[in-house]
């Protein structure tokens, strides 16, 4: 495999878990605009972990996920009290807070001679644990994908378990949901830490795989890509917004005549699923569909 083909793939499951993030809101009842803010907040995370106090990557993602549930359930707190857009708004808006709080952290250690750390917008240099480790991007690659067959294992344990059930059904009906016994904002809130715990483990291993990160990375257009995914991917099944950032990444960026019209292609794929199949090409019946015919 040749070293662009290997990046866009490394790409395609690295940009998945912020897609899934954005799908377990969704399946939720909640449609958040901010998933960018928690990817961020582990890629920093991690980054500080390794490159300035010498943690091994295995803890520095433990950490970046703790605190992207931290950060998440910071989020959820006010804004689980919305509904509907102004959920969304309010999760842009925090996110947005995030970017610019990204440019003015400035901390830096001495590490070895070099200056490594956060230093605004200037970014984030020195993220090596690559190099200092010897992985290869093959080997690499072969890392944050066997990081995402865990996730999606771990979504589809999830939707065959009662706890999956409840999941959706608070998405279908909250209200319904509280009549029935179930404590709807504890369990939304855990469902936001768990999306920013997700989120925060594709931060992190976007960190090491770029070596250098900067604010920007995290703006407004990572967070409608997330959402976009999931939505064209499709909301019956987890390997829905794995299918919806193959088409963008996989299949449009890499189409190398696609690249100058990639963005308008993007955007007429998401307007004509939305009202073609509004919750996207792998949504509930074709989940039934499919496990008709072949099982």
């Amino acid at each position: 495999m040749d070293e662009y083909a290997l990046g866009v793939l490394t790409n395609i499951g690295l940009f998945s878990f912020v897609a899934l993030s954005a799908y377990l809101l969704l399946i939720a009842g909640e449609l958040s605009f901010g998933q960018q803010a928690f990817f961020g907040v582990g890629a920093y995370a991690a980054g500080i972990a390794t490159a300035m106090l010498g943690l091994p990557l295995p803890l520095g993602i433990v950490i970046a996920m703790v605190c992207g549930a931290l950060a998440a359930a910071l989020v959820g707190l006010p804004t689980l009290r919305l509904r509907g857009l102004y959920f969304a708004m309010a999760t842009l808006a925090a996110a947005e807070m995030f970017r610019i709080l990204f440019e003015l952290v400035h901390w830096q250690l001495d590490v070895e001679g070099e200056m490594v750390g956060p230093d605004g917008t200037q970014g984030f240099r020195g993220i090596r644990w690559m190099l200092e480790s010897g992985v290869e991007p093959a080997g690499f690659a072969a890392i944050t994908w066997l990081l995402v067959a865990a996730v999606l294992f771990s979504f589809f344990l999830l939707e065959r378990s009662r706890l999956g059930a409840t999941i959706r059904a608070l998405g279908e009906d909250p209200t319904l949901a509280g009549a029935l016994g179930i404590d709807v904002q504890r369990l939304k809130l855990g469902v936001v830490a768990a999306s920013g715990a997700l989120a925060a483990l594709g931060g992190a291993l976007f960190a090491h795989h770029n070596t250098y990160i900067e604010p920007r990375n995290f703006d407004i257009m990572l967070g409608v890509h997330s959402l976009a995914y999931a939505l064209i991917g499709g909301l019956g099944t987890a390997l829905g917004p794995l299918l919806g950032v193959l088409l963008d990444i996989g299949v449009l960026e890499a189409s190398r005549f696609l690249q100058g019209y990639r963005m308008i292609v993007f955007g007429g794929l998401v307007a004509a699923l939305l009202i073609w199949r509004p919750r996207g090409i792998l949504d509930e019946k074709a989940l039934h569909w499919l496990r008709a015919r072949f099982s």
